[in-house]
């Protein structure tokens, strides 16, 4: 028997034995535990060859094998991905997006591994990425191939993408709240309380399965030693806009230097020049290699040699100032590292790097006011944390997500209060400079994802190719009104489009605009069509977005718009038809 036979079968059964909501849930547990297996392989695996290839460094002297490890690592991804994979990398979360606002949230089975692949190299060789989104894009993509393989609606598909991350990330971090809210913040645009258990259970399902096989080991965890002061108050307050200001640095750097690194044409050249001045930035500023969690446990944990060794600058002495500046290079330059690794073709995402800077700027912060000396010590290990959280919630614009994700794995709600207010002020002040998060600004730039507005999210599903008119008559220029009135007769239109013997229109014409001569045959013989045609209000491209072609509807009044393509003349496209493929999109949604 044939698979497809099989599969058919099995279809039939369960339509017949178990309902829709009830498979759902099945399926987001089984996506949950399998997205928690691919995040853990790929943890392991980047440890593995983080391990093998810097194990032996002496952690008191410069180490020049920094300069070439980045390097080989982003060589390795573009050559897996350009020349096995076939694959075009970037930022996997916003390809996500895209992915279910413009294609069905249907993603290609091969992103399944390749993002594991590519990440595992790229990280594992130190590239100034984080392991998150790729295994976000490996979840999500396990969530819609499953959906893919049930034969179940977009709605369903794109419940179970939201699936697959909450179990990536539960699974990663070990932090199953975490997780739900990440999936419903960044990746779903609307969430029911239907929709919400199945996210539950995919994200309690990745979280046991990172603790069976992982117990403890996950990337990041803290036992709060510190408790919180309500006298800290205002020091949490200046943190927040300190982390506001910082997220807006981060995020227009990122654009900037990933913009100067793709204007380089060869894909080669690019991976070149990225890899090695991400080398020549991790030499002096070794914090940089890789995700940067070791750097993170070494502050919270109070260890500051550990922050200067292998490096350059490494000194043996108890200089707060000297530790400070250090630290604030790595502050500057982190954005540019994690920028050159993607821009150069590395396979990572922005999560971690986040993470890093928020606690490299907490720790600073704190030390900055304890050096000071005019209050009482602040709790250096929670200024770190709680700036983690911060910078998290201004770069990636998930508020939420930061608060619990910290509260998790820090196992209490101890820093609850400061986190919450941080994570507010850090988010209120970047979205005053930066409107977007990393994520969906170039998205909503492009018109591809269009947020909190259900008939911009309908009409951008419509493709205006599909609806163009082709039925209407057209008419030479240099034609007479008489020939117009024979087209007349037999066109069940009002409105003819004037296009010469190349295909270019030169205007339009209506029953209006020969009303007067129709009836007046010798007047029909000398009136010629150029002389009377007219200008159409506005003119739409196949290509055009329907927002913007909506828009041009409303600038003019007009019902009907000739379509353009390359000056050549294609159809007109009508509201009418607009509004008749618009209800029928919307009747289907709400179907599904």
């Amino acid at each position: 028997m044939s698979g497809n036979n099989i599969l058919t079968r099995f279809l039939i059964w369960r339509i017949r034995h178990i309902n829709n909501k009830n498979f759902v849930l099945i399926l987001s547990g089984i996506i949950g535990m399998i997205a928690g297996l691919a995040a853990v392989v790929l943890k392991q695996a980047v440890h593995f060859i983080q391990a093998a290839i810097t194990g032996n460094f002496n952690y008191d002297l410069a180490n020049y094998l920094y300069l070439t490890y980045p390097l080989t690592g982003i060589l390795l991804t573009v050559f897996l991905a350009r020349y096995i994979l076939k694959e075009k990398l970037g930022h996997g979360i916003t390809d996500i997006l895209y992915t279910i606002s413009k294609k069905s949230s249907i993603i290609r089975r091969s992103k399944m591994y390749s993002r594991m692949l590519t990440s595992a190299l790229t990280v594992g060789f130190g590239g100034s990425v984080g392991l998150e989104a790729p295994i976000v894009v490996t979840g999500s993509a396990i969530g819609s191939n499953v959906g893919q393989f049930m034969h179940l609606n977009y709605k369903k598909r794109t419940l179970l993408i939201g699936c697959g991350a909450a179990g990536a990330i539960s699974s990663i971090f070990n932090s199953p709240i975490a997780g739900v809210i990440f999936s419903i913040e960044v990746i779903l645009a609307e969430v029911t309380i239907a929709a919400f258990i199945p996210l539950l259970i995919a994200s309690v399902a990745g979280s046991l399965v990172s603790l069976v096989l992982l117990g403890d080991d996950i990337l990041f965890a803290f036992r709060l030693q510190d408790p919180f002061s309500a006298s800290d108050t205002p020091f949490f307050v200046l943190l927040g806009l300190l982390c506001g200001l910082v997220s807006y640095y981060f995020t227009r750097v990122m654009f900037k230097v990933e913009g100067w690194i793709g204007n380089v044409k060869s894909i080669t050249v690019r991976a070149i020049l990225g890899g090695l001045g991400l080398g020549l930035i991790i030499f002096f500023f070794p914090p940089i290699y890789g995700e940067g969690y070791d750097t993170i446990k070494a502050m919270l944990s109070g260890h500051d040699a550990a922050l200067l060794s292998r490096s350059l600058f490494f000194q043996k002495t108890d200089d707060g100032l000297y530790l400070m500046v250090f630290l604030l290079g790595v502050m500057l330059l982190k954005p540019v590292a994690t920028a050159l690794t993607l821009g150069a073709g590395g396979s990572g995402g922005v999560f971690a790097p986040s993470l890093f800077l928020g606690g490299v700027t907490g720790f600073v912060f704190a030390r900055f006011i304890n050096y000071l000396g005019f209050t009482d010590e602040i709790s250096i290990a929670n200024f770190t944390l709680v700036g983690m959280c911060g910078l998290m919630s201004g770069v990636l614009h998930a508020p939420l997500t930061a608060i619990f994700l910290i509260a998790e794995i820090t196992s209490g709600y101890t820093l609850f209060v400061p986190l919450m207010l941080v994570s507010a002020i850090a988010y209120t002040t970047a979205s005053y400079f930066e409107r977007y998060s990393l994520y969906t600004k170039t998205l909503i730039e492009r018109g591809d994802l269009i947020p909190h507005d259900k008939d911009r999210q309908v009409l951008s599903l419509i493709h205006l190719e599909k609806i163009i008119e082709t039925d209407l008559l057209m008419i030479h220029p240099r034609a007479t009104v008489d020939d117009l009135v024979k087209l007349v007769q037999v066109s069940k239109r009002n409105i003819f489009a004037v296009v010469d013997e190349k295909g270019v229109m030169k205007g339009i014409i209506t029953l209006d605009d020969i009303r007067e001569v129709m009836f007046d045959e010798d007047m029909r013989r000398k009136v010629i069509v150029k002389t009377i045609m007219r200008q159409p209000p506005a003119k739409v491209s196949s290509a055009e977005s329907m927002p913007s072609v909506m828009n041009k509807f409303e600038k003019t009044e007009a019902w009907n718009l000739p379509v353009i393509d390359n000056g050549k003349y294609v159809g007109f496209v009508s509201k009418s038809r607009i509004f008749n493929a618009y209800r029928k999109k919307l009747i289907r949604q709400q179907k599904d």
